[in-house]
C-alpha cells in the first residue's frame, strides 16, 4: 500500500459496542480502527481467512455472507470471493473480490477488494485494506485496520459497518474458545 499522503483532516471518534472498544480515524477518504479482540491471535487471524468463519460475522447490519459464495485461498497472491446479500432483499446481491497482495499468516494482511454494483450504482469501487493482528496482554489480540479510499465510494459509514461486523466476530470467537 502506498504511503499515506498529507492529511487534511483528521476526526477520531472512540466507538463503544457491547462493552469492547472501537477506535476510529477517519483522515481524508482512508479509516484506521484499533480494535481489541479477547481471543489469541491466531484465532482472530482465522476468523479472517477460513470461509466457514468468514460466513458467520462478515458484513455489515443488514447483510449476511453465504457460507457457499465464499472462497479463500489466504497466500500471498491468492484471493478471496464471496457475496454480501441484503438481508431485507436477498435480490440485493454485492460481489466482493479481494486479491492477497501480501499474507504473513497469524500476522499481516494487505490486500485490495473490488466490490461490485455499490448501492445500486452499477459500478466496482476498489479499497485497499491492511489488517496488523498484533498480540496482547492476558492472551488478548489488537487490530490494526486500515481501509482506503474515500468513505462515500462503499458506504457512509464505513465505522460502523466495521463495528457490527466485529460484534458478530466477537460472538464468534466466545464460541471458539
Amino acid at each position: 500500500m502506498a504511503a499515506p499522503g498529507p492529511v487534511r483532516s483528521a476526526i477520531s471518534k472512540p466507538l463503544t459496542w457491547r462493552g469492547a472498544s472501537l477506535s476510529a480515524v477517519s483522515q481524508g477518504g482512508e479509516i484506521s480502527v484499533s480494535r481489541v479482540f479477547d481471543a489469541p491471535r491466531e484465532l482472530v487471524y482465522r476468523a479472517f481467512v477460513d470461509p466457514d468463519q468468514l460466513c458467520q460475522w462478515f458484513g455489515p447490519t443488514g447483510f449476511s455472507v453465504p457460507c457457499e459464495s465464499v472462497q479463500s485461498d489466504a497466500r500471498t497472491g491468492g484471493f478471496q470471493r464471496f457475496m454480501l446479500v441484503s438481508d431485507a432483499d436477498p435480490a440485493r446481491r454485492t460481489p466482493v473480490d479481494v486479491a492477497l497482495n501480501e499474507v504473513v499468516e497469524d500476522e499481516l494482511l494487505v490486500a485490495h477488494a473490488d466490490i461490485g454494483a455499490i448501492a445500486g450504482a452499477g459500478r466496482t469501487a476498489r479499497i485497499r485494506l491492511r489488517l496488523e493482528f498484533l498480540d496482547q496482554a492476558g492472551g488478548s489480540t489488537r487490530l490494526e485496520l486500515r481501509q482506503d479510499p474515500s468513505r462515500h465510494e462503499i458506504c457512509d459509514d464505513p465505522e460502523a459497518a466495521w463495528e457490527s461486523s466485529f460484534a458478530r466476530l466477537d460472538s464468534l470467537l466466545r464460541r471458539s474458545l
